[in-house]
């Protein structure tokens, strides 16, 4: 895989009345674009992607086509634990030209085996459109699925024209580093702060959800190796709280669209404390800029 370069997890704009702001979403992968951001990932987990419903998924991604954005410039995420509800959301992004996905695993019954996962996994390659490619998707702290160094391995090995990449968003150095230097795999790095040493390594990039509120420094980290430790440091302050109603807090703060703020339940906003405490630090911030 060529190097893949910075990716927004787009946050999901939402209206008074709880639909997706579609001119708002399309403005802002516009914007990130501009400002340096190499592409754009819909329906993450920073993009609440799990509380999208299918019939919502298709305007979003006209909405972006439509504003001028090229089909090869935008990723999707597939978030279903059933084979048949992921390969409709797969045929929906074809249809739009989209080949590219970025995959979580079967998240609802626990302890899955990795010869389950293979199965799975197996039976979506074999079903899904032969234009479809996938980067496979570790996230243990949020889908309680981990995806062993083997079962990576042994998918890309399996099926090399299906598996573009894994992307390791599990905080974890010695798992990401494991994998770079195995060099069975493209790597991307989900964590900010690891990504300069990933990148080192030979990691072919990110999609991460910091290149919402700072796509160019993500850009310059990315060209550099080089650690942003101020971006470092605000990561630090975002994880240590709900990680998606932090970041649409900054977003609205440093936009002033209030719009922002809105997510969908069960995700509410920070509570006060936490609220304060993420103004402190932007107004921090802006002080020393």
């Amino acid at each position: 895989m060529a190097p893949f370069g910075i990716s927004v997890a787009l946050l999901t704009p939402f209206t008074d009345a709880g639909a997706i702001d579609l001119p708002l979403l399309a403005a802002h992968a516009n914007a990130v674009l501009a400002a340096g951001a190499h592409r754009v990932t819909l329906f993450g987990t920073t993009g609440e992607g799990a509380s999208i419903a299918f019939a919502e998924r298709g305007p979003a991604i006209a909405a972006l086509i439509d504003s001028g954005i090229g089909a090869d410039r935008i990723f999707i995420g597939l978030c279903a634990t059933s084979l048949g509800d992921t390969l409709a959301q797969v045929d929906q992004a074809l249809a739009h030209g989209i080949t590219r996905f970025l995959l979580l695993p079967p998240f609802y019954f626990p302890g899955p085996t990795d010869a389950g996962l293979f199965d799975w996994h197996a039976q979506l390659f074999a079903q899904a459109d032969p234009r479809a490619q996938f980067i496979l998707y570790h996230i243990p702290q949020i889908t309680a699925v981990p995806l062993s160094f083997d079962l990576v391995i042994g998918l890309k090995t399996a099926f090399p024209d299906r598996v573009l990449a894994i992307k390791d968003s599990s905080g974890n150095w010695e798992n990401g580093r494991r994998m770079l230097e195995h060099g069975g795999i493209p790597v991307m790095i989900g964590d900010e702060r690891l990504l300069h040493k990933a990148i080192a390594l030979g990691a072919v990039g990110s999609i991460c959800g910091m290149a919402n509120l700072h796509p160019a420094r993500m850009r310059a980290l990315f060209d550099t190796a080089q650690e942003d430790t101020a971006l470092s440091r605000e990561v630090d302050l975002i994880v240590a709280r709900p990680v998606i109603p932090a970041l649409k807090l900054i977003m609205a703060k440093t936009t002033g669209h209030a719009g922002w703020e809105r997510m969908r339940a069960p995700l509410a906003p920070l509570v006060d404390v936490q609220r304060a405490e993420v103004i402190d630090h932007l107004q921090g911030a802006s002080a020393h800029v």
